[in-house]
């Protein structure tokens, strides 16, 4: 019998608000970090997107013909993940067309880093590299299309960039091309489902660029050529001292470009902070992710949650999450090298530290103009 119930019930209410306060800190940031419901769901229309496509991607009646060295559902899953991520219209009908072409955006991008590097074999070992650079220019240059035209650039960036990390051959063509197919439908699925309940933001990242100066090159060929040049110094450092991925380096290079040399600074801080908060939290994970991966895969779907609510406003809250993203997945896919996985860190401050030079440096960008 308990013989002070008033104890009791003060015992009950301690342990009450020890459980509810940290849930409610959560709640207070969400609401921060994402005012409404529709970037949330956002985030989980990426994430199902992911889903279904690396399913559809290990089914046998699909992947019988694709060669034992790709791996079709996790070429498909980022196909179809980074067309949810550019995408941006607000009717099914747009959106579903966006997304079909952006899938094959990215099967473009793979599909020419498998074919040139054959012209540039007389580069060396830095030939496959050289072709990242074109995509990086892309990146910058096809924002002058509006945000169609930069999620494509991006696309095509992030299909050269899976082809490089895979090691993608010719013979490897037919993969890619399923892998397209697999990306358009498993992208427009969940973005039909989500109908308008979702409201698509503006995104910073793949916003056109500022208005004309005259007597200058327009300021999407300048944002194109200023990261293309710090790509190819990037490429130029890998082949003098090597570095772990130098492709981590010129992706930070690439997306730091912004619209003014002033708004390059704000970009390369926050891609810096966020990567120097989400690398430390992915490597605290790495027991989990070789002892507990399913757990690990869930967290890292959360993570991209928070990676897509985050980013039109909070960039460097966006940069943290992905990081965490590419490390615990990575560690949960069997690669545990302590060093290669905080590498990410220390080339995303070389990257965004060549890319802010090359910004202020090669056909610097005022902040006067109209946006960034």
């Amino acid at each position: 019998m308990n013989d002070n119930p008033q104890g009791s019930a003060n015992h009950d209410g301690i342990v009450r608000r020890g459980i509810l306060m940290p849930v409610e800190a959560v709640g207070r940031w969400l609401d921060q970090v994402d005012p409404g419901t529709h970037r949330r769901i956002k985030g989980l229309r990426l994430v199902t997107a992911y889903g279904i496509a690396a399913a559809l991607g290990t089914l046998q009646d699909i992947a019988h013909s694709v060669p034992s060295s790709v791996s079709l559902g996790s070429l498909a899953g980022s196909f179809a993940l980074w067309a949810s991520v550019s995408e941006g219209k607000t009717t099914r009908a747009e959106s579903s067309r966006d997304l079909a072409l952006l899938s094959f955006a990215a099967a473009l991008g793979a599909v020419l880093f498998v074919l040139f590097p054959q012209p540039l074999q007389i580069a060396g070992r830095a030939g496959p590299e050289l072709v990242l650079v074109t995509g990086a220019f892309l990146v910058g240059y096809l924002k002058r299309f509006g945000v169609l035209g930069a999620g494509i650039g991006s696309q095509i960036y992030i299909g050269e960039l899976l082809a490089y990390g895979t090691h993608l051959k010719s013979a490897d063509l037919r993969a890619i091309g399923i892998a397209a197919l697999i990306a358009a439908v498993a992208s427009i699925v969940p973005r039909v489902l989500s109908g308008p309940a979702e409201r698509p933001a503006s995104i910073p990242a793949l916003a056109a660029g500022p208005a004309p100066g005259s007597g200058r090159c327009s300021p999407e060929l300048a944002m194109g050529l200023q990261a293309a040049i710090g790509a190819l110094v990037i490429v130029v450092l890998n082949d003098w001292i090597g570095l772990a991925e130098s492709a981590w380096a010129i992706t930070a290079c690439t997306y730091v470009v912004a619209g003014s040399a002033s708004g390059t600074i704000q970009r390369v801080c926050r891609r810096i902070l966020g990567t120097l908060i989400g690398v430390p939290l992915g490597l605290a994970c790495l027991p989990l992710a070789e002892h507990a991966p399913l757990l690990i895969w869930a967290v890292a779907a959360a993570a991209m949650v928070v990676y897509a609510m985050a980013l039109p406003e909070r960039y460097d809250i966006a940069c943290a999450a992905f990081a965490f993203t590419l490390i615990v997945t990575l560690a949960a896919s069997g690669v545990h090298s302590i060093p290669l996985l905080a590498a990410r860190a220390w080339e995303t401050l070389l990257g965004g530290s060549i890319g802010l030079a090359a910004a202020m440096f090669v056909f610097p960008l005022r902040s006067s103009a109209r946006r960034e």
